[in-house]
């Protein structure tokens, strides 16, 4: 059995046990979330919803909070003596999937 859930402009295949890097929430280590932007389940046969599913509801268990790696972002225009160098750093919420009910 498996969803697609849509956090954060994001789409998520998710299985019962997985393990995901959401955007940051602001919650405390094993507090529950419930996800209701279900956007389709397969439970032996594939429910698509328009735009989500009605009553299917994901249930993850919060593991930590975090930062991903530095990501570095440098343009350089050839000849131009023009160059930018950026760094960025992704907050996350790691989350377990404990249910999910359709």
């Amino acid at each position: 059995m498996y969803a697609i859930i849509k956090n954060g402009g994001k789409q998520y295949k998710v299985e019962e046990g997985d393990i995901l890097l959401l955007d940051k929430m602001s919650l405390e280590p094993k507090a529950t979330l419930e996800i209701k932007e279900v956007l389709a389940v397969n439970a032996g046969e594939l429910k698509v919803g328009a735009p989500f599913v009605d009553g299917a509801v994901v249930t993850a268990e919060v593991i930590n909070e975090g930062r991903d790696k530095k990501v570095t972002i440098y343009k350089k225009r050839r000849r131009k003596d023009s160059k930018l160098k950026r760094g960025f750093r992704r907050s996350f919420t790691r989350v377990r999937i404990t249910k999910i009910a359709a």
